[in-house]
């Protein structure tokens, strides 16, 4: 279709959640909580980790940035959406709306590149303890990091530009509380093949590459635990996996629900309930889930709290 045939849009409307006012409030305090508790449950690790030189371990470094990137993803959607219920207003701007997008898709991403990463650690950790140091090394967990970053905003910048160049005439509404790529595609009158074949592609590939090494490596990580002797030194190694494990489950149910599952199951805005699974509930649960289940960061969050502890240290 033509594109001169329609006007631009300059703004989107987000219908949120619910539509109905007189929920409106219970929506905002809830969120509004949980967003403050994901803030200072995520800014905890990070502070606890820089502050304790027991974690400035690979595995600790590549936590600290989980929970850097669980914050930015929060922050992406949450604040939009209360902001716009607080205004009485469902707009976002036709630039807001592709920039959110952009930051959503690239800190969405780069948690999934973290834990795969993490799992990786955890497989070198476990299977081959001699070669840990050399193997990750401070230069090669840069590296990781590095090519995390890269990747992640390499692949949100060409979903924003394809997206960018489409045309939108079948209305601003988005039924969504932040801009994602699929509404999007729903409201574009442009041919989007292109933009679907890309989604396709990459987003397979940016979640079946981590799940895979995540997979292998505990596959491996498992077959080791169990050829461990003592029982003492298998719980050791199963604790220290607990946690990671958890995130992975929590965060991959959640996305693969909305993002490969047939449009036809999410109707009925189970899409927007699954997208707050894993866009604010997991990146709320995850400190709590490194916290309570590692003995280490326990240790480092009572010692930051100022609290007393006998805990041992270690895992």
């Amino acid at each position: 279709m033509d594109r001169s045939n329609h006007s631009r849009i300059s703004e989107f409307l987000l219908l949120g959640l619910s539509e109905r006012p007189e929920q409106q409030t219970l929506i905002f305090g809830l969120f509004l909580s949980m967003y403050l508790v994901t803030i200072m449950g995520n800014l905890f690790i990070i502070l606890a980790i820089g502050l304790d030189p027991h974690l400035h371990n690979p595995m600790y470094f590549f936590l600290a940035n989980l929970s850097f990137a669980d914050a930015c993803f929060s922050s992406t959607t949450v604040p939009k959406m209360l902001v716009n219920i607080h205004t009485h207003s469902q707009t976002i701007a036709y630039g807001g709306c592709l920039a959110q997008m952009h930051f959503f898709m690239t800190f969405g991403a780069l948690d999934d590149f973290l834990l795969g990463v993490m799992a990786y650690d955890r497989y070198i950790a476990i299977c081959r303890p001699l070669h840990y140091a050399t193997l990750m090394s401070p230069l090669v967990c840069g590296l990781f990091l590095a090519a995390c970053w890269l990747l992640t905003n390499l692949a949100a910048l060409l979903h924003t530009l394809l997206t960018a160049r489409l045309s939108f005439c079948a209305g601003n509404t988005l039924h969504h509380f932040f801009c994602d790529v699929l509404p999007l595609l729903q409201l574009s009158c442009s041919d989007t093949q292109t933009n679907q074949a890309a989604l396709l592609t990459v987003g397979s590939m940016i979640l079946t590459a981590p799940l895979s090494l995540i997979i292998l490596s505990y596959a491996c990580i498992i077959s080791t635990i169990l050829r461990i002797p003592s029982s003492s030194g298998m719980q050791k190694a199963f604790s220290t996996c607990g946690s990671h494990l958890t995130v992975v489950f929590l965060f991959y149910g959640t996305a693969i629900g909305v993002y490969l599952c047939p449009p036809s199951s999410q109707s009925g805005g189970k899409d927007r309930i699954a997208a707050v699974f894993y866009t604010v509930v997991t990146p709320m649960l995850n400190p709590f889930i490194y916290s309570f289940r590692n003995k280490d960061m326990k240790t480092a969050l009572n010692r930051f709290l100022g609290l007393n502890t006998v805990s041992p240290h270690g895992l």
